[in-house]
């Protein structure tokens, strides 16, 4: 006998993007009634498909597909395959769009509006993916909203209404104290927006800049400074337990994939390589 699908919820707020409303769903037998959320809808189709009527109407989103629901534009929802779908959904008030816009000062022409209502864009979906995962699983408030500006800005610039951002600008005062306040806070890091105000630019402004000075935007610069300490902790015969402790790492075992990706070793034979019992 087979077993009826199951459908399966988790509904969070994200506390890095200002506790923006985020849902990962699998579902087979919901009917969404018609009905309105006060900011926007960004959802990503993960397997399945879905079927919904919206600006009057019926369409259908495929896997891969980004669904876009403007502010106060009623839709409805249901399935499309037999299997139900399965989806990533954003629900940013309209103020958490315009403030990305507004640290770039392309906030003036107004809230951006978005003529589809399905779009295929594989490298929109992936970025939505990747930065709906960072927040499931509590990644840190520095990669989150770094990501999330990084999206925000993609989203609108290919399929919404905005104009173009300045090129940012140099700024090396700011990117070396930076820099030192990243270093000197390898296991608790600040948030990008805690990061950008001790240098007094905008979080926005301040993420382009660090990545145009140093090739990679704060968390990615971050986590080589990390790895490079756990090596000289490590050449000291501290044990990876504590080297991940002392550094912020989730765990050993995330220490572990991040070393080993990056040098070719775990962290436990490069200690006994340099400190031979």
């Amino acid at each position: 006998m087979t077993r009826p699908l199951l459908e399966q919820i988790h509904l969070w707020q994200a506390p890095a993007l200002g506790d923006v409303e985020m849902l990962h769903a699998r579902y087979v037998q919901q009917r969404f009634a018609p009905h309105v959320h006060e900011g926007y809808v960004f959802t990503v189709i993960e397997s399945g498909a879905q079927c919904f009527w919206h600006r009057g109407s019926d369409h259908l989103a495929p896997v891969g597909s980004v669904v876009l629901i403007n502010p106060d534009e009623l839709h409805t929802g249901a399935k499309a395959h037999e299997a139900g779908w399965r989806y990533r959904a954003f629900y940013p008030d309209s103020s958490r769009v315009a403030g990305v816009l507004d640290e770039l000062e392309l906030g003036r022409s107004g809230m951006p509006r978005f003529a589809q209502s399905v779009v295929q864009d594989p490298l929109l979906a992936a970025a939505l993916s990747r930065l709906h995962r960072l927040s499931e699983a509590r990644a840190s408030a520095l990669e989150q909203q770094t990501a999330w500006r990084e999206t925000v800005l993609g989203l609108v610039q290919r399929h919404g209404r905005g104009a173009e951002p300045a090129a940012p600008g140099h700024e090396p005062l700011a990117v070396a104290r930076a820099r030192e306040l990243l270093q000197s806070r390898l296991a608790e890091p600040p948030s990008l927006e805690v990061l950008a105000a001790a240098v007094n630019l905008s979080p926005f402004h301040f993420a382009r800049v660090f990545r145009q000075a140093t090739g990679l935007p704060p968390h990615a610069w971050l986590k080589q400074r990390r790895l490079v300490r756990a090596r000289e902790l490590l050449r000291t015969g501290l044990a990876p337990l504590q080297v991940a402790s002392t550094l912020g790492f989730a765990d050993q075992s995330h220490l572990n994939r991040q070393f080993k990706q990056a040098y070719g070793v775990t962290p436990g034979a490069y200690r006994l390589a340099c400190v031979p019992c």
